[in-house]
Order: C-alpha cells, then sequence, then structure tokens
C-alpha cells in the first residue's frame, strides 16, 4: 500500500519580532512560532554606553544570544530591555526631532519638562542646562556614552559637533545618575545618540550599509539668518557590492546671523557664526562591535550682556572631540573598553576687539579610560568596571601660577596659570530580574586628586514592578557628587572672587512614580525629593553696594521637593474617522526649594529655579505628505535679579508659541518655522540679557541615495 511521506520542516522561532527583511514570514514556506512579541516591539531607548543585547531563557532550549538594533535601555549599568528596567528614561526620539520646531539641540531638550534650558541668546550660542532645579554644573552631557563635560565650565557643554538629522534619540535620565554614568552627573544626565545609518535609516548595528546616503540642509531666516549643512553615510569603499560590516558617516554645516540686537555704540552684540564637523565610524560582526568618532565645533558669538555691565561683549570657542568604543558579544563575560580625548578652547573678550591684554584665555584637555564588564549568572546579571579621567587646564587667569609658561596659538599671549586633577572610579551593579520585579543596586566608588580627597561611596536602588503588561510602579534611592569646576575655584575677575577650598557637592534623591500605557495613552507620574550638601553657588551682598562682589560659595542644604506629570494621545487612534489629529502631548513640571537667602543677598544659580513648568505639543497632518506641529511653552522662574538701576527684580511668567510646517516627499523635504510665534519680548531667562522676538525660518532638505 502506497503511504504518503510528510516531511516536517523544522520549526523558526522568532525571539525578537522587528520591521527587518527577515520578518517576511509569507515567503519563508515554513512554520513559524513568534514568541516575546511584548518586549520586541518596544521602541528604542538606549545608551550607546549599554548593549542593545537581549537576553532570555526558553522552557526548553537556551536561545543563543542575539545582537539587535531595537531593545533596550538606559539608567542602568547592564543591557536591560525597555519593560525590564526599573528607572525611568525621558527619550526624544528620531521622530520628536524632525518634527520639531527647533533650531539646535538646546531648543529641543526645552520639551522636557525635567529640564531647564537657559539662554543667553539664539541659535544656543549659549546656554546653561539643568535639571531639577540644580545649575548647568550638575548634569552630565554624554556623546554616545562618552562623557563631554568641560571641567572649566558648564557655560559651552553643548558646543556639540553633531547636526539634528543625524541624531537618533536624546535620553534624559532625571535625578543622580552616578551608578550609570559616573560622577558629575549630580541632578541627571543627558546623552546624545548617533550612529552612520544605513539605507533603512536605522543605526548601523541594525542593518548592513551596501551604498551612499547623502543629506543636503538649506535655511535661511530672520536677522540675518542662513545655514548650509550636508550628512553622508557610506558603506566601507572594498566591500562592494556585497553588504558591508563597516560604516561611516561624515557631516558637516556652517551658520550665522546678525543677531537680534545691537549695541550702544551700534555694532552688533548678539551676532553668531559658528561651523561644525563630525565624522563617526563603526565595525559590527557577530564576535564584537567597534565604534570611533572626530569631532570639531568652533564658533563664535555675540556676548551683548550676558556676564555684565558691557554691552559689547564677545567670546569664541573651539571644541575637538574624539572616543574609540568597542563591546564583545560572545563568551560569559561582556566587556565594554572605551577611551577619548576632548579639548576646549575659549577666548573671552569684555570689550568686542580690546586689546588681547584684556582678553581671558582657556585651554581644558580631558583624557580618560574606561573598561566595563557584564555576565549572566543564576542570581541576576552584574555589571561592574571603573575609569580614569585626568582633567587639565591652562589659562591666562584660571589656576596656580605655572613654572613653565605656554604660549597662545596666533597672540603674544601665555597661559601662565593652570590646574590639574585626576579623577578614578569604580562601580558595580547587580540586577535581579523576576517576571514582574525588577530589582537594581550598586554603587560608585570616586577619589580625586584634587585636595587629596579620599575614596567615597555613592550607593543607590531602584525597583520596579509590572503591575499588569500596560501598568508598572516605580521607586529608586540613589546618591552622587560633583567636583567643583575650575571656574567656581579660580575665577577672581570683573566683580568675582572664587574659593579655591570648595568642597564638592553631595546629592541623595529618592522619587517613585507610576506608568500607564495603552493604545491611545501613555502617561507617567513621578514624585520625588532631592537632599543636596554643599551645594556650590555663586552670590552677592547687595547691601555692600558697589563693593559687592560675586562669591562662590557651598550652600549647607538644599531640599527640592518635585513633581513631573507626562501624557501624551494618540488622537488617530482615539477618533479613527478623522486624519488631521495626530497626536497630542501636554507635560507639567512642578518644583520647590527649601532654601532661602536673606532679602539682601542674590543668587546666581542654585535659588532661581523653575517652580512651574507646562510643555503641550499638538501634531496635525491637513494633508498626506503635510504636517504641523505646535509647541507651547510656559513656565513661571522663582528667584530675582538686579537691573542696569541697580534695583531687584522678580522674574515674571511667560509663555512662547513654537511652529513648524513641513512638506515630506520622496527625496526631499521642504519646511518653514516659527520660534515665539506671538512675538513676545518681555521675557527674560537670564537678567539683564533681552530676548529676540519673532524669528521666521525656512529650509529644504534634499536626500540622494
Amino acid at each position: 500500500m502506497y503511504k504518503p511521506n510528510f516531511q516536517k520542516h523544522d520549526v523558526i522561532v522568532f525571539h525578537h519580532f522587528i520591521r527587518k527583511g527577515y520578518a517576511l514570514f509569507a515567503c519563508l514556506g515554513r512554520e513559524v512560532i513568534i514568541s516575546v512579541l511584548s518586549v520586541a516591539t518596544l521602541s528604542a531607548s538606549k545608551a550607546a554606553s549599554i548593549s542593545d543585547e537581549v537576553w532570555r531563557t526558553d522552557s526548553a532550549q537556551v536561545v543563543k544570544e542575539v545582537w539587535l538594533g531595537d531593545v533596550g535601555v538606559t539608567g542602568s549599568r547592564a543591557p536591560l530591555t525597555k519593560s525590564q528596567a526599573a528607572r525611568m528614561v525621558t527619550v526624544l526620539t528620531r521622530d520628536d526631532i524632525q518634527a520639531a520646531p527647533v533650531q539646535s539641540v538646546n531648543d529641543l531638550l526645552k520639551m522636557a519638562v525635567g529640564v531647564d534650558v537657559r539662554q543667553r541668546g539664539a541659535l544656543g550660542s549659549q546656554t546653561d542646562i539643568s535639571i531639577r532645579g540644580g545649575t548647568q554644573e550638575q548634569i552630565i552631557i554624554l556623546l554616545n556614552g562618552i562623557n563631554i563635560c568641560d571641567p572649566q565650565t558648564g557655560h559651552n557643554v553643548m558646543d556639540l559637533p553633531v547636526q539634528l538629522n543625524e541624531i537618533i534619540r536624546i535620553e534624559v535620565l532625571e535625578g543622580p545618575a552616578g551608578r550609570a554614568y559616573g560622577t558629575s552627573s549630580l541632578a541627571g544626565a543627558i546623552n546624545i545618540v548617533t550612529h552612520p545609518k544605513t539605507e533603512n535609516q536605522e543605526p548601523a548595528t541594525a542593518g548592513k550599509l551596501t551604498g551612499t546616503n547623502l543629506e543636503l540642509n538649506l535655511e535661511s531666516g530672520s536677522f540675518g539668518y542662513a545655514k548650509a549643512s550636508f550628512v553622508s553615510s557610506l558603506a566601507h569603499p572594498f566591500s562592494q557590492p556585497a553588504p558591508s560590516h563597516f560604516a561611516h558617516q561624515l557631516s558637516g554645516s556652517y551658520q550665522r546671523s546678525d543677531g537680534y540686537s545691537r549695541a550702544k555704540n551700534g555694532s552688533l552684540n548678539t551676532d553668531y557664526s559658528g561651523s561644525k564637523g563630525f565624522y563617526q565610524g563603526c565595525y559590527d560582526d557577530e564576535q564584537v562591535r567597534v565604534s570611533w568618532h572626530l569631532g570639531i565645533a568652533d564658533k563664535g558669538w555675540g556676548s551683548g550682556m550676558f556676564y555684565g555691565s558691557s554691552d559689547d561683549q564677545y567670546e569664541h570657542t573651539t571644541k575637538l572631540y574624539s572616543a574609540l568604543q568597542a563591546e564583545t558579544k560572545q563568551g560569559v563575560f561582556h566587556l565594554r573598553p572605551a577611551l577619548y580625548w576632548n579639548q576646549h578652547r575659549d577666548c573671552y573678550e569684555w570689550h568686542r576687539h580690546q586689546t588681547e591684554d584684556k582678553n581671558n584665555y582657556n585651554r581644558t584637555d580631558v583624557y580618560g579610560a574606561s573598561l566595563s564588564c557584564w555576565f549572566d549568572s543564576p542570581l541576576g546579571r552584574t555589571a561592574l568596571g571603573g575609569e580614569v579621567r585626568h582633567e587639565e587646564l591652562v589659562s591666562g587667569n584660571l589656576g596656580e601660577p605655572l613654572f613653565q609658561k605656554h604660549k597662545i596659538a596666533g597672540t603674544s599671549r601665555y597661559y601662565d596659570h593652570g590646574v590639574s586633577r585626576t579623577n578614578l572610579s569604580a562601580h558595580f551593579e547587580h540586577n535581579i530580574l523576576l517576571k514582574r520585579l525588577t530589582l537594581s543596586a550598586g554603587f560608585i566608588a570616586a577619589k580625586s586628586s584634587w585636595s587629596s580627597m579620599n575614596m567615597r561611596i555613592y550607593p543607590g536602588i531602584d525597583a520596579s514592578y509590572r503591575v499588569s503588561e500596560r501598568m508598572k510602579i516605580f521607586a529608586s534611592w540613589n546618591t552622587s557628587l560633583r567636583l567643583p569646576s575650575f571656574t567656581e575655584m579660580y575665577y577672581k575677575l570683573q566683580g568675582y572672587a572664587a574659593d579655591p577650598h570648595l568642597k564638592p557637592e553631595e546629592m541623595q534623591a529618592v522619587e517613585a512614580g507610576t506608568q500607564f500605557c495603552n493604545d491611545f495613552l501613555n502617561a507617567k507620574v513621578t514624585f520625588f525629593y532631592h537632599h543636596g550638601r554643599n551645594m556650590i553657588d555663586w552670590i552677592k551682598d547687595t547691601s555692600k553696594g558697589e563693593s559687592a562682589v560675586w562669591e562662590s560659595v557651598n550652600h549647607t542644604k538644599i531640599n527640592v521637593y518635585g513633581l513631573d506629570v507626562y501624557t501624551s494621545i494618540n488622537l488617530r487612534f482615539l477618533f479613527p474617522s478623522q486624519q488631521l489629529m495626530r497626536t497630542f502631548s501636554i507635560n507639567y513640571g512642578y518644583l520647590s526649594q527649601d532654601k532661602e537667602l536673606e532679602p539682601i543677598m542674590v543668587s546666581q544659580y542654585t535659588l532661581e529655579y523653575l517652580r512651574h513648568k507646562m510643555v503641550a505639543r499638538l501634531s496635525l497632518s491637513p494633508y498626506s505628505r503635510l504636517t504641523l506641529d505646535a509647541c507651547l511653552r510656559w513656565q513661571d522662574r522663582t528667584g530675582h535679579y538686579t537691573d542696569l538701576d541697580g534695583k531687584v527684580a522678580d522674574y515674571r511668567p511667560y509663555a512662547l508659541l513654537d511652529a513648524r510646517l513641513q512638506w515630506q516627499a520622496k527625496g526631499y523635504q521642504l519646511y518653514a518655522q516659527a520660534n515665539n510665534l506671538l512675538d513676545n519680548r518681555n521675557y527674560t531667562d537670564f537678567g539683564n540679557v533681552t530676548q529676540p522676538g519673532a524669528w521666521f525660518t525656512a529650509g529644504v532638505l534634499i536626500c540622494i541615495k
């Protein structure tokens, strides 16, 4: 008797479900089982210094670890999936960046209610960024996971070499982040992530680059504004026509503006011009991923009355970036070494084009090396490692007198002062991952050669519990420290008197909250309390009249209480019969500090904070290729300043409306945007620094493949 012979096909188990070529299930002709779907469909939110690698143990077999670019989170040293993460991170995605009515990364960060962006001038010429009532010195800025903060001052930390359209995402971690990012992250951390693009516009780690992509961007607008930029991505030239494990990306830009005001003598005093260049590359295979970058940001700007009564100040900065990172993918122990060097040059003029003898010159060099390791065990996932960071400053006025002077290029002046310190740190973290519960605990130990500081340990613990697939509750307690900047220790010019014996700042923070997400609503509420010791600020005793100077001091204690509320609604899912409204979000932040100064004392930073901040954003699509995004920001700052007449004035609340209209077609994009659309000219971020009125910009982005 004839008996049919049935051939049974092997079963393919997909543990990650993403929009890739191998997700074309219909063409396989084989039985397909999709597993771990709830994890794999999560959006990306990962730091460059943290692996995308995802691990799972199946009841029948141990699945080989797979490297993908779609799953991963920040907030911990060990790589975890987003659903497992115990620390909450705010992520500004590529879509947020492309649709936002902004001209710089600084403007983009204004959308996060926990972030305070205080600008002196437009186009990000000089911006102080702080988190949860802190100062610009109390946060850490990272580029692809590398600390790029300048130990001289935090004023120019946002001199970034990258373009907005090459940023994959921006991650904001609020509260002490020493365990995740190292020292200096006293009040929070901001990580800017870039990667060479593939032809499907994903990071290079998510696919292979097989050709060349070129984006050209031209902009023009109010106050003589103009910008030209490009971003070019290409595969390794010797790998064609086969897909390459190498990927490279090169970008550059030039930007300028006449400014929005004039000095008393009629000259420009808020003008701006600057150039950027950035190269990044990576090699990625099944065994290892290696990435590197080189960058430069050079700019000069009229500083108006940014730092005092002179209305024709000027500043020029040049910043260089370099880093080399790697991560192994196979074996029990996964190693992540990194090397980096950053240099910052600064020339400040109290009066523009004054004689060079009156200029302030500074140059800082930062060298760093780190090694991290993570591994799995029956007890969970463990990460440990350490970092050595050397910070060196030579200056015309900051630091101690040097035995050997250094010539300042392009001048007849010499660097005759300087200071240096070496910072050591080690971290340990262990994660317990249960079905609904995640516990993450560890510490960072830090020591500095500055002032012979002994080793100090700063612990922390995070916990999250998944009540259901849509709801999570979380809580954490973390501590961190920050060393004083060289400016806080040594600046003694033009009405300032710094203290070289400042103590390091220390902070501990508690936060708790809940997050809910379904098909049309994403909401999060967080309550937090920060307790700071030896907080550093510049204060002035106004009772001394003209003899009063700004002094750097350690406040004894500061207590911060706060609330953050995030709400985002998918209007197309909620109202499927219409296509006009896409999304709507409204976020609110509240802060209160109980440290008060006497009425005669004026604070520059610590006691000037946003008590209220509200950000509302609406996205519309009047036509299939046309989008309109509007953002309304209202904020109320506590604190006061001394005006030009010598009177103490309070900061007043204000609202600003920004909008962007964008037409998207194949191969090009047209857009027009307006900042401060209602032309509000009566607002102040810093005392006595005027801000621009309505600012209009139009541009075109051309994509060539």
